[in-house]
């Protein structure tokens, strides 16, 4: 029986790097993969997911209004692997549970729960609502504790203003508990990004 999975981390958990594991050990096992990313996440051009470690993988870029049930139906593939899912609409949310209970493929969706307000992305509040599995791939902030915050760090503060969706990595983003998250943004505290 086929499942919905929902894997979570916070940046920098290896959700893409396990995304692309996923996918090398069914297409070592004979089996195929659709590999596909929203077009929102054009980070690493459009049609690569790459992860922080070197790893990647052509994938192919959905739009908002794609229907990926339709998508699927033209491919036929064993399992369906999703980097990035928060950026997916609800409805395609939809689209990929129709997948799993009627034509009994497994999707596994890697991503972000919330973004750098705290707020679940809309695509993940729906997999918390519909997925089979929901799994925490988990990270640490900078004091050794778990980290579950997305910081946004603009001129090397924490922010808490701006759009929902800047695409980054970390040139513009560090994963913190929020206990230093919320330190970081009450006394206006310089944070310094991974590797700069």
């Amino acid at each position: 029986m086929a499942k919905l999975y929902f894997k979570y981390g916070a940046m920098g958990s290896s959700k893409t790097a396990q995304a692309l594991i996923t996918k090398y050990n069914y297409e070592e096992n004979d089996m195929t993969v659709w590999l596909i990313k929203p077009a929102t996440d054009n980070r690493d051009g459009a049609s690569v997911v790459q992860s922080r470690i070197g790893l990647k993988a052509e994938a192919e870029s959905v739009g908002a209004n794609a229907d990926l049930y339709q998508m699927f139906r033209e491919r036929k593939t064993d399992v369906i692997i999703v980097d990035e899912c928060q950026f997916l609409a609800p409805q395609q949310i939809d689209q990929l549970r129709r997948i799993v209970d009627e034509l009994n493929v497994p999707v596994l969706c890697f991503g972000l729960r919330t973004d750098f307000q705290t707020r679940l992305f809309p695509g993940s509040q729906r997999l918390f609502e519909l997925a089979d599995s929901i799994q925490e791939i988990k990270t640490i902030c900078d004091c050794g504790s778990k980290a579950t915050v997305n910081a946004r760090v603009v001129d090397g503060f924490v922010v808490t203003e701006g759009a929902q969706v800047l695409i980054g990595g970390n040139d513009c983003y560090i994963a913190m508990c929020h206990r230093c998250y919320t330190s970081a943004i009450r006394e206006h505290r310089k944070i310094k990004l991974h590797r700069q």
